[in-house]
């Protein structure tokens, strides 16, 4: 009995001597380390479009971490409200697929939240400028931009990065684009497809190339639409039943297409490409839709010839856009030989 009893009171002071100890160990604190860096001090990014900027790199640095940008102000030091207020952005609250079936699909899709134009995410460190900032009221070049601070932290503590710079780029609506990044001016005026394989002209018979082919982009309303039209090189408007390989049905991810002779029509959700989802719709690193025209035609010795007239294109802002492709060193031949 007395045995134990006397083991009873060394488990006793046993566990009442751990649980003192405890108290002089060392605790998990998070921290925050010097490795935890930005790699990139100045953001240019071009307006009117969503871009994301991954440059944070968090070193040993504990995470989860908390950022949030501080003092938002003007290369002279004035306040910019621009910056710090909120505005209704739309963002994906499901993903994408490429496979959505109608515009009211892919709109169904997304919704309206309230952001800053240029922000910080709250946890990754990635800044965001959103496709709603527009020059109309957002600081461009050649303006000098802004000036902001960084404030990252956890429980360990906090740490300032400061006088990073945000000098955007004015808006150029499309690529591949004749505008100036600064003035947002043509300064040509028209640009060239991407492709252009075994097309030859109707009266010379020679072959075109990229440079015998303009392509214009035309805004012409403030709808959900896009329009292909080809234009000989008086600019009459050519049918495009004659592009007659061409797989209209799925050209582009747009819907209710119509077609008569002188254009063909999508309904479609812009921007073009959505997202940088890689679908049948783009090139293959989802970047740039791509359309491809072609039609087939006998040359000499029955030799079977396969025309193709490609664009890898973005169109980062709503409304009614024409694509017109004018051929304006001489008429493709769709004729046998």
């Amino acid at each position: 009995m007395k045995k134990v009893t006397f083991i009873g009171f060394l488990l006793i002071v046993g566990i009442s001597l751990f649980n003192s100890c405890k108290k002089y160990l060392p605790e998990n604190r998070e921290t925050l380390t010097d490795d935890a860096v930005f790699n990139l001090t100045t953001y240019q990014p071009v307006l009117g479009r969503t871009t994301l900027f991954n440059t944070f790199t968090a070193g040993n640095s504990t995470q989860p971490i908390d950022f949030k940008i501080i003092n938002p102000r003007t290369l002279s030091g004035e306040p910019a409200p621009e910056l710090s207020d909120v505005f209704p952005i739309l963002v994906w609250k499901s993903q994408y697929t490429g496979l959505e079936t109608s515009l009211a699909e892919i709109e169904e899709k997304r919704e309206t939240e309230m952001h800053h134009l240029f922000e910080v995410r709250p946890h990754s460190g990635q800044f965001v400028m959103w496709s709603e900032a527009k020059s109309s009221f957002l600081r461009s070049l050649p303006d000098s931009g802004y000036v902001f601070d960084v404030e990252m932290s956890n429980s360990g503590g906090r740490k300032y990065f400061r006088g990073f710079r945000l000098i955007p780029y004015r808006e150029r609506a499309y690529e591949p684009t004749n505008l100036d990044p600064i003035t947002g001016q043509a300064t040509n005026p028209y640009v060239y497809p991407s492709v252009v394989n075994n097309i030859y002209g109707e009266r010379s018979d020679d072959m075109l190339f990229g440079s015998d082919i303009a392509v214009f982009f035309n805004k012409v309303g403030d709808g959900n639409s896009l329009t292909f039209k080809f234009l000989d090189t008086l600019q009459h408007n050519i049918d495009p039943a004659k592009f007659a390989l061409t797989d209209w049905d799925n050209l582009v991810h747009g819907f209710d297409m119509s077609m008569n002779k002188d254009s063909v029509k999508y309904q479609v959700a812009y921007p073009i490409p959505l997202t940088n989802l890689k679908t049948q719709y783009t090139t293959a690193d989802g970047k740039k839709a791509r359309v491809t025209f072609s039609w087939a035609r006998q040359g000499f010795g029955n030799e079977r010839i396969i025309a193709k007239l490609g664009l890898d294109f973005n169109i980062f802002q709503k409304g009614d856009w024409e694509i017109i492709f004018w051929f304006k060193k001489d008429n493709p031949k769709f004729s046998n030989d």
